[in-house]
């Protein structure tokens, strides 16, 4: 069973939600937060700060806190992945997409009413945790956790639990 874990950002300015849309193997793309897989033994905070840097070219000076934690299981697939999602508090510079790994294609400042239509044909264990904090807007964090049913992306079964 392979295990990760991913940091995402929260990055809310006066345009919206920064959001990026991402280029999959199978030529898809869909909308999430900034974000991505944080090195063994690297602080959370460290790694989402290089990942937004490198997807966004922000960077981020002041993480306001931990908002949600994900914990999603596809014993299918052989993984489960863990994700902490931090707001940020304040951050510098502009919109420039230099992501190496060639994933992210656009960052985008999303207005919140149109959030949830970016987000929509996404992971559920992404699209969920960002509206539902979009909605509510909690002090603290929260905990999300799926199952997630399959091995063909377009068919998984997907389950909160």
């Amino acid at each position: 069973m392979h295990e990760w874990l991913v940091g995402g950002a929260v990055i809310e300015g006066p345009e919206g939600l920064l959001l990026v849309r991402n280029r999959r193997r199978d030529g898809s793309s869909d909308w999430t937060p900034p974000g991505g897989v944080i090195e063994p033994g690297e602080p959370v905070t460290d790694g989402l700060a290089r990942e937004v840097l490198e997807e966004t070219g922000l960077t981020v000076t002041r993480w306001a806190g931990l908002v949600y934690v994900i914990e999603a299981h596809a014993p299918d697939l052989g993984w489960v992945l863990r994700v902490e999602a931090w707001r940020a508090a304040e951050w510098e510079g502009e919109l420039d997409v230099a992501d190496p790994d060639g994933i992210v294609e656009e960052a985008r400042w999303v207005p919140v009413l149109a959030c949830a239509e970016h987000l929509e044909g996404g992971s559920p264990w992404v699209a969920e945790p960002v509206s539902e904090w979009l909605s509510v807007r909690w002090d603290g964090q929260r905990s999300f956790g799926y199952r997630i049913a399959g091995t063909d992306r377009a068919s998984l079964v997907v389950t909160r639990v």
